[in-house]
């Protein structure tokens, strides 16, 4: 089962039109993925190891507006790992129903700023995306 991040839409997410405005939702899903690392990938090693990760692509499916004071349910799922990069996936869901509001792959890389680039997925923090996939794959 995915993991789920609760948000409410406020006024100040609203657009002209009444609705979320398309960039919050990248506020939306970023919100969600620290909450995911947070809970499940030992986000204190993470900090801790000084590598970050680095989203290099998002691509976003917006099914349906998202209105004031609607509760909404971020479920967040470690997708793929490759050599260099790994993909999460995203579903933003009216909370309680089957109401698809957007939905997004995230592909990131690790950044090793010691060494001022990008670097293999490999060891402690490989195994931890795996164990995300693998407990948490939508």
């Amino acid at each position: 089962m995915p993991h789920l991040t609760s948000i409410k839409v406020r006024g100040y997410h609203l657009d002209l039109y009444g609705h979320v405005n398309n960039a919050r939702y990248l506020e939306f899903l970023e919100e969600a993925r620290w909450t995911f690392f947070e809970e499940h990938g030992d986000l204190p090693w993470f900090l801790s190891s000084g590598l970050a990760l680095v989203v290099v692509n998002i691509n976003i499916d917006y099914r349906r507006p998202a209105l004031m004071n609607e509760e909404l349910a971020v479920s967040t799922g470690v997708k793929s790992i490759g050599r260099r990069s790994a993909v999460i996936h995203q579903r933003v869901m009216l909370a309680g129903t089957d109401t698809v509001v957007a939905e997004a792959d995230v592909t990131f890389v690790v950044f090793d700023g010691k060494l001022g680039r990008a670097v293999e997925l490999d060891g402690r923090l490989k195994e931890l995306l795996e164990a995300m996939r693998d407990q948490y794959a939508d």
